[in-house]
């Protein structure tokens, strides 16, 4: 049975990013109906930006962990879990002061786990969740993509490398604050392109 995990980063249910996502897992499910999808939404459940605490939790063996750090590495551990044992990643991401959203950095701080998700080699780190297919929906107001302006697109493709996910397609709508007529036209590029894609 295939997997599928979606991440949604909007502060707001209504955003755009979110819903791109939600149309591409809708459309993937119809072409995937025996497939098992769970969504987390980092706006109804957001994560404390890392603490110290977090990080020495992490760095401590299991077995000499206090009761306090193995409560903090469970948060991280069943993160972890959740993204091990999907198949396929669908990120809904909007561009916020153009970075990714503070909550979907949270995340990825508490997945990005030495000797759990990566490891370090003689020849530099090497991503252990490997197999697995990532989409991110990227929703932006402005005009960004392929420009020195877009930290969004090589971040998330080389923090998704980092922990093993080397297979990531990119679907944008841009321009989405920029007159009706731009918007429409985006939105409906962007929902051509998913539906190629999971057709």
């Amino acid at each position: 049975m295939t997997t599928l995990l979606q991440v949604n980063a909007s502060l707001s249910p209504l955003g755009q990013s979110d819903q791109l996502a939600d149309r591409f897992v809708a459309a993937w499910r119809a072409s995937h109906p025996d497939a098992q999808v769970s969504v987390r939404d980092l706006s109804a459940q957001p994560l404390a930006h890392l603490s110290a605490d977090e990080v020495g939790a992490f760095f401590t063996p299991a077995d000499a962990r206090s009761a306090e750090q193995q409560a903090l590495v469970a948060v991280s551990d069943a993160l972890v879990a959740e993204l091990r044992a999907a198949d396929v990643l669908v990120l809904g991401v909007p561009m916020y002061n153009f970075g990714i959203p503070s909550t979907l950095k949270a995340y990825f701080d508490r997945l990005a786990r030495a000797g759990v998700t990566f490891k370090y080699t003689e020849t530099g780190p090497v991503g252990l969740l490997t197999g697995k297919k990532a989409y991110v929906l990227a929703a932006r107001g402005g005009m960004y993509q392929g420009t020195p302006k877009d930290s969004q697109t090589a971040y998330l493709k080389d923090f998704l490398s980092f922990i093993g996910i080397e297979d990531v397609t990119f679907v944008y709508a841009e321009g989405l604050n920029m007159g009706e007529a731009g918007r429409d036209a985006a939105l409906a590029a962007a929902h051509q392109q998913i539906a190629q894609l999971t057709a």
